[in-house]
């Protein structure tokens, strides 16, 4: 018998013809074969939200191959990847191929594994409905809103805005946050650390409380000497030590939303490009030794369950690489987070045996690079806890209580392959020298330090994903698009340099502010958490998809037509960025606009004067190669980098940013790069040194 078996991607339906062999031949779809059509809303709203799908125009040579390659074979599997979406892609195959609707011809692969392929290829089951359901749901409400919505921009803001329903929650948040920031008074308050001596042992200790017990609060500079001139001459003597362990536990394996995190944070990859690869390393890469072979298992899911085979995997590699004293006592299992779905596994290797190091001559740079982020992460996963020897020791000077802290570490654990990253700057502990109570040490220095309470921090790609996945906006497949739209649509600019912050811009801000004021329910965090719970409850078999959309439509619709009614006549004009860059032709100061190109240079004057140029926006400093002047460009990608003014005839070209400051050893340009280090980009000069960062407290 002849079997076809119809997959998404071209890169899969290699891999997977390699495990099935003879007797099956794998072809792709490319995604969606069919969709609501782009020139009408195609949602009958009178009739119960009845779709109208039609075959799409672009896939007509893709659709063409599945008939005739369907019509010759004795079985047709629909093997659309383990999600709503793949479930939808394969109903839509499977209605317009004419198959039998209680056929068993729906097959997922968790892994692209031989034993993945081998588990899901003998497991058929009927297309799941409820799964069907909850994506038409989903993308109907989203056709609604956009359809709708969108025009209703254009003529009240300007032409080619679009509103969405998870992206215009989202871009609240951060406008939110933004207005947070400008809100913020800081408020000044004073620090002292001493530097202390037992011995021949410096150590660091910081003043926590004064006399009377309370917490220290200093406030202004006299008030910091004035403690600073009493303790100079005061005794510090041990009061107290405390000697303990702790233990630190690891992460547990990543799902979606930990992913993106942990990859923008140590990576400095974007959310859409941390599961673009992702899904590459999902669908197989041809690896030397081993072949075509998926290296993960699917990537979208909230789930941090992993099969017994891929524990006791892990197990052995745990066993034969450190010994048997790096695995817990028990097995360790991760709690599950409210409302998790659980229909995949946690982000894992395919096969724990295969070694980041095994795989790094066969693929690119960044997909070694988060092959090893899971692989990693996983395997630490399983391990057992980190165990440190602790001590705390208070110190008194006068009745002022010094604090100080240090650890040593009695057994590594999983720390000795992971350890977990975070965007909070931990305070530093300092090496103890022995001490015990009754001991007096000499004082070194004491240091007044003035800080400023901070602002919350801008978003980062990191942090935006985690305060959607804690407010329950989107789900694990929607959190990469979203920032992606907001970025393309120009309602946010994301830092291309980590830590990748993320500030709306002038439109951004006017559509939320407008959304607010006539569509509430669209950008309210609950109401749109609500949403995808009643999604999960379709998908759950529990309500019926189109009650959700009935619900919907009538406050929607009314807020719409008030909305209209309201604005009726009136335009909401979004600022344009005035520069100093003269008009030759009317001497006007010249704006910044938008285009289907990206942004440019025009004359306010229009339409009398239509002057326009470039946008070129000059940066500090000369080019290192021949001194002339720096430009801001941007890359197809939108991505910032730096270039000599004059192009290819010079080539200079950087991604670093060029700084005002000049080279203490050859007196060309410092650029700001990665890591915190400032360097001259003259390929004859080595300069470079490390900014310090100092600690919060």
């Amino acid at each position: 018998m002849s079997k076809l078996v119809i997959v998404e991607s071209v890169a899969k339906a290699k891999t997977i013809q390699k495990y099935l062999g003879k007797g099956y031949e794998v072809i792709p779809s490319a995604g969606h074969i069919r969709d609501l059509p782009k020139s009408t809303l195609g949602v009958d709203v009178e009739d119960n939200f009845k779709p109208k799908y039609i075959e799409m125009r672009d896939k007509k040579a893709v659709i063409k191959q599945i008939k005739e390659k369907a019509a010759k074979s004795d079985y047709v599997y629909l093997a659309g990847d383990p999600d709503r979406e793949g479930e939808a892609i394969s109903w839509h195959l499977s209605k317009m191929l004419k198959l039998p609707e209680d056929e068993c011809n729906r097959v997922t692969f968790n892994e692209i594994t031989k034993t993945g392929i081998s588990k899901g290829i003998s497991s058929p089951r009927q297309i799941d409905m409820n799964l069907v359901d909850a994506q038409q749901a989903r993308r109907v409400l989203d056709r609604i809103v956009g359809y709708k919505l969108s025009p209703f921009l254009w003529k009240k803001v300007k032409r080619g805005l679009s509103a969405g329903r998870v992206q215009s929650a989202v871009l609240r948040m951060i406008v939110d946050r933004e207005e947070e920031i400008r809100a913020f008074t800081p408020v000044e308050y004073w620090s002292i650390d001493a530097i202390l001596k037992k011995s021949r042992s410096k150590f660091d200790a910081y003043l926590h409380s004064t006399p009377d017990g309370k917490k220290l609060e200093i406030s202004d500079e006299n008030s910091a000497n004035s403690t600073v001139e009493k303790l100079n001459n005061a005794k510090y003597i041990v009061k107290t030590v405390k000697k303990g362990t702790r233990k630190k536990s690891p992460a547990p394996p990543f799902k979606t939303s930990t992913l993106q995190q942990d990859s923008s944070r140590r990576l400095h990859f974007s959310t859409d490009k941390t599961m673009r690869i992702a899904q590459e390393l999902y669908e197989g890469l041809d690896i030397a030794g081993i072949g075509q072979t998926g290296l993960i298992t699917y990537m979208r899911t909230d789930s941090l369950r992993i099969s017994d085979e891929a524990r006791a995997l892990g197990n052995q590699y745990i066993t034969e690489t450190y010994g048997e004293k790096y695995l817990p006592e028990k097995a360790r299992f991760y709690k599950q987070g409210a409302g998790t779905q659980d229909g995949h596994e946690a982000i894992r290797p395919a096969n724990p045996l295969i070694t980041p190091a095994q795989i790094k001559d066969s693929v690119s740079n960044d997909q070694y690079k988060l092959y090893k982020l899971i692989w990693e992460r996983f395997i630490a996963s399983l391990m057992a806890v980190c165990v440190h020897n602790t001590v705390k020791v208070d110190i008194d000077a006068d009745g002022y209580i010094f604090k100080a802290s240090g650890y040593s570490v009695k057994f590594d654990g999983y720390t000795v392959l992971y350890e977990v990253s975070s965007d909070d700057e931990k305070e530093k502990e300092t090496a103890l020298p022995e001490l015990k109570e009754g001991d007096e040490v000499n004082l070194v220095s004491l240091t007044p330090n003035q800080h400023f309470t901070q602002p919350p921090a801008r978003y980062t790609e990191a942090t935006i994903v985690d305060a959607m996945e804690a407010n329950g906006i989107g789900r694990p497949s929607t959190y990469a698009p979203t920032i992606s739209t907001l970025s393309k649509r120009e309602y946010v600019e994301i830092e291309r340099r980590s830590p990748k912050t993320i500030k709306p811009t002038e439109l951004g801000e006017i559509i939320t502010g407008l959304m607010k004021d006539m569509f509430s329910d669209i950008v309210d965090l609950k109401f749109t958490a609500g949403i995808e719970g009643k999604l999960d409850d379709v998908e759950d078999g529990k309500v019926v998809w189109t009650k959700i959309l009935e619900k919907f439509y009538g406050g929607f619709d009314k807020s719409l037509q008030e909305a209209e009614k309201k604005l009726d006549g009136t335009k909401i004009k979004v600022p344009e960025q005035e520069t100093d860059i003269v008009c030759e032709k009317c001497g006007r100061n010249m704006v910044i606009r938008s285009g289907r190109f990206g942004k440019f240079l025009a004359c306010p004057g229009f339409p009398e004067c239509r002057n326009t140029k470039p946008l070129v926006n000059e940066m500090p400093g000369q080019c290192p190669k021949c001194g002339g002047k720096i430009l801001l460009r941007r890359s197809k990608k939108g991505n910032k980098f730096y270039a000599c003014e004059k192009g290819k005839e010079c080539g200079f070209m950087t991604w670093d940013e060029p700084t005002a400051e000049n080279c203490p050893k050859c007196g060309k340009t410092l650029f700001k790069r990665r890591g915190g280090i400032i360097g001259c980009n003259d390929e004859n000069c080595d300069y470079e040194r490390k900014v310090e960062r100092k600690s919060k407290k």
